[in-house]
């Protein structure tokens, strides 16, 4: 009665083109899922770097305005922030 099962059981079934295509969709889910998370959680590295240093000249401005370094330190800080 249920034999051949459709061409979908294991006699005959999907081969290895079905094990390479499952396979695939498993690792294309799990890249999925990753991206989600990183993209959540603002894990990204490169894309990351001008927050990183904007923040860091904001800071150097904060300090200064506070009175907490001098003119000198504050511009030679910031020139190394820019470089």
């Amino acid at each position: 009665m249920w034999g051949h099962m459709g061409g979908y059981g294991w006699e005959g079934g999907w081969g290895w083109g079905g094990m390479i295509g499952m396979s695939l969709f498993w690792i294309l889910i799990v890249v999925a899922i990753v991206a989600l998370v990183r993209g959540m959680w603002g894990g990204g590295g490169a894309s990351s770097g001008g927050q990183q240093e904007r923040a860091a000249l904001d800071i150097l401005k904060e300090r200064y305005a506070r009175g907490e370094i001098e003119r000198e330190e504050f511009e030679l800080k910031k020139r190394d922030l820019s470089s």
